[in-house]
Parts: C-alpha cells; sequence; structure tokens
C-alpha cells in the first residue's frame, strides 16, 4: 500500500476522481460539475494505492491559517472496513500537521460518524443536509 500526494490533472487525479464517483456521488445521483473539479486544484489531494490501483482517496481543504477540512473521503467497495480508511486519515492528519495545521473539521456523512469518533473526532454541529443526505461536522486538535 501506497500512501501519496496526488497532482492535480494527472493520471492519479482521474482515477481519485473516478474513485470519489462512484462512492459518493452516483449513490445519490449526482455529477460533479467543471466549477466543482476546478476547486481541487487549490486542494492537497491524497490516495491510497496497491500497485496503480487507487484503493481510498481524500482531499484537505485550507480555511485558514490553522485549520484545514478533509473533504470527500472515499474507499473503494470491498476494502471498506479493511483499515485502508484509517491509513488513509492517519496520513492526511501528518500531511496536515506537517503542513502547520492545528486543527481539522469536517462535513461527515451520518453513516460514518462512528468511523470517524474511533479516530478521535468528535461531533461540533446539529445534524445538517447536504448533498441530499445527513450529516454532521465534526474536528479533531492536530496538536500532540
Amino acid at each position: 500500500m501506497a500512501l501519496k500526494i496526488i497532482d492535480y490533472n494527472s493520471p492519479e487525479y482521474d482515477k481519485m476522481v473516478a474513485l470519489r464517483y462512484h462512492i459518493l456521488r452516483e449513490p445519490l445521483g449526482l455529477q460533479f460539475t467543471p466549477e466543482h473539479l476546478a476547486k481541487d486544484a487549490n486542494d492537497i489531494l491524497l490516495g491510497c494505492f496497491d500497485d496503480d490501483e487507487i484503493q481510498g482517496c481524500c482531499l484537505l481543504t485550507k480555511i485558514d491559517a490553522t485549520t484545514i477540512r478533509l473533504r470527500q473521503m472515499a474507499v473503494l467497495d470491498g476494502l471498506q472496513g479493511k483499515g485502508v480508511g484509517r491509513v488513509l486519515m492517519n496520513f492526511a492528519e501528518n500531511v496536515a500537521r506537517d503542513a502547520g495545521f492545528k486543527k481539522i473539521i469536517m462535513h461527515a456523512r451520518h453513516s460514518a460518524v462512528g468511523f470517524y469518533e474511533k479516530l478521535g473526532y468528535e461531533i461540533c454541529s446539529n445534524e445538517f443536509e447536504e448533498v441530499t443526505i445527513p450529516h454532521f461536522i465534526m474536528e479533531k486538535s492536530l496538536q500532540f
């Protein structure tokens, strides 16, 4: 398993977009717009690969000088619950910490809250709807 930072508009990025679409958008009947994907150019793009095949991915979006937001976390069908997400989250936290961020936040799908709680994230909002499904804002301090 190789963890890496992905370059925007690279072949690895194309694999990342395909995985995000398959796991996060297609089941909800949603598409990515060109404008939505163009915003990825400003993010830190992270992927987990086995040889050249993507297994999981996520994005980190700068909010301010101390806070970064995790977005678009996706793990390949059949690998969910096998540790790929946990490894990818540890990588994302280390990348964020190394970049000087003190806190990571996210809009977590209701169905994923338990996963993030096991990794030390806490709910800090009421439930709200985003992309047609329930979410919560969750956060974690990156300071030791």
